[in-house]
């Protein structure tokens, strides 16, 4: 019998504030016939995508995040983006807080030190606005959205025929000591 595996990653998760603006600014971006929006409850900025772990390597994890120490920092969504490949409409940060880099940083080696290969690409703070955008569209420009930022999160993600389904399985805050 194999062991049974659990797609996993870290994310920002935001709260119901920081949600509600992010889903506004989605409705308003994401015009109709505009790909398929992501819904509310599922808007997230990726961290760090770990895929299908063993328990014993959900349950490293999940001891290791604890010892992340990164102070809490505000990340500004201020671009809109569109990647013809995926066909992602996306919205993103022109700069990214140097707290944002350290902490992509460790939950990596958390990811490695567990036995999970890290991504190799470079980190680039974006959130998914809409799927399937078939053709480029018009960007208009963002005002600036604050997102502060206290805690990061372990999420499972389940790939069902509607869609994926998310479930945040653990949260940490963020601060300067461990």
């Amino acid at each position: 019998m194999a062991a049974e595996r659990r797609r996993l990653f870290f994310a920002l998760w935001p709260g119901a504030t920081v949600r509600d603006r992010l889903d506004g600014l989605r409705r308003d971006t994401v015009g109709e016939g505009l790909g398929r929006p992501v819904a509310r409850e599922k808007l997230h900025l990726t961290l760090c995508f770990l895929g299908g772990v063993d328990a014993d390597t959900a349950a490293c994890v999940e001891q290791a995040a604890a010892n992340v120490a990164v102070a809490p920092f505000t990340l500004t969504f201020d671009e809109l983006g569109y990647w013809a490949r995926p066909q992602v409409l996306w919205l993103g940060a022109s700069e990214t807080p140097p707290e944002l880099s350290e902490l992509v940083g460790q939950l990596r080696r958390v990811q490695a030190g567990c036995g999970s290969k890290p991504e190799k690409r470079p980190f680039q703070a974006h959130l998914t606005l809409a799927r399937k955008v078939r053709r480029r569209p018009r960007l208009p420009r963002v005002g600036p959205l604050q997102w502060p930022v206290e805690a990061f999160a372990l999420v499972a993600s389940q790939t069902l025929p509607t869609g994926a389904r998310y479930e945040v399985v653990g949260r940490w805050p963020l601060s300067d000591a461990a």
